[in-house]
């Protein structure tokens, strides 16, 4: 069987890589933008940096900002009516998960009107035409949605996430500036970064995980260990590497899937509205933990990676407690919660396991498992 690789076809990296925005839009033909950006980033002035750009580029643009931290088919709906009546011909998306999420699902929709339900977009939809072309500026390192051929969107009324994978909804470019990123703060540096990790992590023991999408995770895993808390502290050095870093994570695990640590923190986002990232971080210790077995030598990769000294002379159980424990120090380091005991309430338990069970990540699992051995998982965090 071939193994399939979708990427951009363009990115740009750096600091002043959306000045590039300009000269993207008007090589294509573009006559107007429909720019996604979540309320805050438009509040605290994030998003008028690009704003900026297309104004002195001369480049009509309409702002939609209807979009939750995790958005739900409302605000892709609304999306939707709001872009046919724009005018717009591309979709400029500025943030985190969130905003490229919303432009993602809206842009197929346009284009593939059969899905306006958007429940049915769920999975692997069998669509047939491409995206709106969307031009993405992640103000996060973390989620690398601007390099995925996944988004997901809330179905606030089941209390549920749905994972939606479609290779025709990968952005056409992405520009990743760090200085776009420059202004989040700490909790939410530390949170997408952690939520990066767990993405080359995953990524690299996945099941359907391959040479080439390995020599991305174990780079990206390098890359993100020395330079995670650097990021929080905010230096420049560390927002540059963990801009990078987690670009190279959603390359690789955008084209081989993930796993149940996803699997298990979806449910958390849908029900009590828990940041991603930080649902990622506390799980992704304790999954790696029962993950292990089916690893082969890979944790001894992992650990390598994330600086371990010495990993060729450890047994198997000894470098596999390593990798787990690298993990631990760096997401105890920059602020993460060890434990869902102030989040998960015990007799939500069954719901968010049989969750965690239906989800499109979980597949992916390295360990065959099952909604008993993930109810156990739970219970172990609280």
């Amino acid at each position: 069987m071939a193994n399939r690789f979708v990427l951009n076809e363009t990115s740009y990296h750096g600091a002043g890589a959306v000045r590039e925005i300009a000269t993207e839009a008007k090589g294509r033909g573009f006559t107007k933008a429909f720019v996604c950006s979540d309320p805050d980033l438009v509040k605290f002035g994030v998003t008028k940096k690009v704003l900026d750009v297309l104004e002195k580029a001369g480049l009509v643009y309409e702002m939609y900002s209807n979009i939750k931290p995790n958005p739900t088919i409302e605000n892709v709906q609304t999306g939707v009516e709001a872009f046919k009546k724009s005018g717009a011909d591309y979709l400029v998306a500025i943030g985190g998960g969130s905003s490229m999420d919303t432009a993602k699902a809206i842009g197929i929709i346009i284009k593939n009107p059969e899905f306006e339900d958007v429940v049915s977009l769920e999975g692997v939809a069998p669509t047939k035409n491409k995206s709106v072309p969307i031009f993405a500026v992640p103000t996060t390192a973390g989620t690398a949605a601007e390099v995925t051929i996944n988004y997901v969107i809330t179905d606030a009324a089941k209390n549920r996430k749905m994972v939606c994978v479609d290779p025709k909804d990968i952005p056409v470019v992405a520009f990743v500036d760090p200085e776009m990123m420059s202004t989040m703060p700490k909790g939410l540096t530390a949170a997408t970064g952690m939520d990066a990790l767990t993405h080359a992590i995953e990524g690299y023991i996945t099941a359907g995980a391959w040479e080439l999408s390995d020599m991305f995770h174990l780079k990206a895993i390098e890359i993100i260990s020395r330079s995670l808390r650097g990021a929080v502290d905010n230096t420049p050095e560390g927002r540059a590497d963990m801009a990078l870093g987690q670009y190279v994570a959603g390359m690789g695990f955008s084209n081989v899937g993930l796993g149940i640590v996803h699997s298990m923190a979806h449910p958390l986002g849908a029900l009590y509205d828990t940041p991603h990232g930080i649902a990622n971080a506390i799980i992704l210790p304790t999954v790696m933990e029962y993950n292990g077995e089916a690893t082969g030598e890979k944790y001894r990769e992992i650990a390598r990676a994330m600086g371990v000294k010495g990993v060729d002379s450890m047994s198997q159980e000894e470098y596999r407690k390593a990798a787990v424990d690298a993990v631990k120090k760096l997401s105890q380091d920059v602020g993460i919660p060890a434990d869902l005991k102030e989040i998960v309430k015990r007799e939500d338990i069954p719901f968010l396991a049989q969750s965690a069970y239906d989800d499109a990540c979980r597949p992916g699992n390295p360990k065959e498992t099952s909604v008993e051995e993930i109810t156990k998982l739970y219970e172990s965090l609280i």
